[in-house]
């Protein structure tokens, strides 16, 4: 088994006239980790996965599997094993044999090369399937296939790139479960790329997110979504996503505010150090409040956290409804709503805000002002990428940063 630790490494394509896909990429995981890496398309999230691989070659910096250094060890001997989206199974060849086929290449009898395979079989569900080509396996069958020649190898690494995409909803919902399990049941390190934010939440023991070939942050799924270290982050996890308004700081009958349109929020209870709070009146910033941080208030719910709004969409989803409503000042506030609450468009709202989980962004930077309780703000944006502490104090969502998107 092995950790992995890639140092200041960057890709650059020829012919891109010296553009970085990956741009000073440091990562630290730690053996037996499942870490996830998020990102929109072109991200540079499969150039750093190819890299690690050995199918990409590395333009700068260093990549270490274990203590070895492997920039110049070919794919074969690095000792991992990755699965595709597009499965890439031999279609001339049965189940059995695209499972056996890398054991075989390296002289395994033919006794341990049963073996394996069938013990693999066995644990993903699949051994009815060993006489089977591959154009008679469903899209699901042919994933736990796929897994099985990754499996039988026994590496001390295992990279996934978007191995779920090709799948219907159903069946990556219950293909995440099922990795996850054998995550738990190998104990190996385990590197996932996707640019679905519900793998990367749901699968990771940590997340890395990237936009344009940088780390933007590298935290636990839990700080990622309460703790953006940008508006990036902030606006790509969650769904709905986070709305985002300008506002201008004020003091207000001894309280600091957000104002935007008519409406004034206090910004008394958010996780902002109280002098940096008081630096900021006279300022404007950029206010994000995620919708699920909203709900509808009934009439005697009136106080500080109180927006005016009227409903314009309404999606009733059975546990939740979506109402995007409209706010004076041209301003569109979208509310995830989980109490049965019938809201009718046009309808005239009341909308509570949860004070506390109010986020606070530079307008200029795009940083998060917002910080972990005790922590100190600075800028989100460093180049270095590694875990967080297992215990000790809490440091701010800054220090899980990457570059500038």
């Amino acid at each position: 088994m092995a950790g992995i630790t890639l140092k200041d490494v960057s890709k650059i394509y020829p012919g891109s006239t010296g553009e970085k896909a990956v741009d000073g990429f440091c990562l630290d995981i730690k053996d037996k980790e499942f870490v996830v890496i998020v990102g929109p398309s072109g991200c540079g999230k499969s150039s750093t996965m190819r890299m690690i691989a050995g199918l990409e070659e590395v333009s700068e910096g260093e990549i270490h599997i274990g203590d070895v250094l492997v920039n110049d060890v070919q794919p074969k001997d690095r000792n991992i094993a990755m699965v595709f989206q597009s499965y890439a199974l031999y279609p001339h060849m049965s189940v059995y044999k695209n499972m056996a086929f890398a054991l075989k290449i390296r002289h395994l009898n033919k006794a341990e090369i049963d073996r394996r395979v069938r013990e693999t079989a066995e644990m993903l569900g699949i051994t009815r399937l060993l006489a089977r080509k591959p154009r008679a396996l469903s899209g699901g069958e042919s994933q736990r296939v796929a897994l099985g020649r990754a499996m039988v190898r026994n590496p001390a690494v295992f990279l996934l790139d978007e191995p779920l995409s090709n799948l219907d909803a159903k069946l990556r919902a219950d293909m995440r479960a099922e990795i996850i399990r054998l995550h738990k049941r190998l104990e190996t390190t385990f590197i996932y790329v996707t640019h679905d934010q519900t793998e990367a939440m749901t699968m990771g023991d940590r997340i890395v997110i990237m936009d344009r070939g940088l780390i933007l942050q590298n935290d636990s799924p839990k700080d990622i979504y309460d703790y953006p270290a940008n508006i990036f982050v902030a606006g790509f996890i969650g769904s709905p996503r986070m709305n985002f308004v300008e506002a201008e700081v004020a003091r207000e009958g001894g309280i600091v505010v957000a104002k935007f349109g008519v409406t004034a929020l206090s910004l008394e209870k958010t996780n902002v150090n109280k002098d940096v709070l008081a630096s900021l009146v006279g300022k404007k910033v950029t206010i994000g409040i995620r919708p699920e941080h909203i709900s509808v208030a009934d009439s005697v719910a009136v106080g500080e956290g109180l927006l005016g709004a009227s409903a314009d969409i309404v999606e009733v989803l059975g546990a939740e409804t979506i109402i995007h409503t409209d706010m004076p000042g041209d301003l569109r506030i979208v509310v995830r709503e989980f109490n049965d609450v019938p809201v009718k468009r046009g309808q005239k709202l009341n909308l509570a805000v949860q004070l506390e989980k109010i986020h606070i962004f530079d307008i200029e930077t795009e940083d998060s002002i917002t910080v972990r309780p005790g922590g100190t703000p600075k800028s989100a944006r460093s180049k270095i990428a590694k875990p967080e502490p297992d215990s000790g104090g809490e440091p701010d969502a800054s220090d899980n940063g990457g570059g500038e998107s």
